[in-house]
């Protein structure tokens, strides 16, 4: 029987979640499987991954093929730098502790770069929000100029009523002071 780590897909449509499972080469995807040793999460950022790492090096040490995608994780995750590592102490190119020291100090690099990544993908969000407020502030200020212009028109136009009418009221009263001396006079010479 052979044996392959490979994805059982669980989730529902454009949310997958998957199983890394050890599984014989000739069970459908999602179907037996032997082993599960892990899952992974490719909706967050970066990528979830939790896998029983002993396991998973035992079942590459024994000849278990992983998928594409399964050997990127397993990859990422450090099994095949440790299966490196212990392919050097059986060559005795080191022993057991300088391989431990190597992996580790690669797992810390590994580590920090992830950090790195989220810290810069952290201040990237912080800077597009910070110019999303600035662009949302400057159409504000353009929209509160056109407000006050339209306002100001307004009050313009409202002044120049008040003012015309104004006028229509002094001339009315005007006609009205002429047209009552006229009056006066004509009892007067009656």
């Amino acid at each position: 029987m052979a044996a392959k780590i490979r994805l059982q897909r669980h989730g529902h449509k454009a949310y997958a979640f998957y199983s890394i499972v050890i599984a014989d080469t000739r069970a459908p995807r999602d179907g037996k499987f032997i082993e599960k040793i892990g899952t992974y999460n490719p909706n967050t950022n970066p990528a979830t991954v939790d896998l029983n790492f002993e396991r998973a090096l035992y079942w590459v040490n024994v000849g278990a093929e992983p998928t594409d995608t399964a050997r990127n994780i397993l990859s990422r995750e450090g099994v095949y730098m440790m299966k490196h590592l212990q392919g050097g102490v059986k060559k005795g190119a080191f022993d057991e502790a300088a391989a431990q020291a190597k992996f580790d100090a690669w797992k810390q690099a590994k580590e920090s770069s992830l950090k790195a990544i989220a810290v810069k993908d952290e201040q990237t969000k912080r800077e597009l929000g910070k110019a999303k407020l600035e662009a949302e502030k400057k159409v504000n200020e353009a929209i509160a100029e056109k407000v006050a212009a339209k306002k100001a028109e307004a009050a313009a136009a409202a002044a120049e009523a008040a003012a015309q009418a104004e006028q229509a009221e002094q001339a009315e009263q005007a006609a009205q002071e002429a047209e009552a001396p006229a009056q006066e006079e004509a009892p007067a010479e009656a």
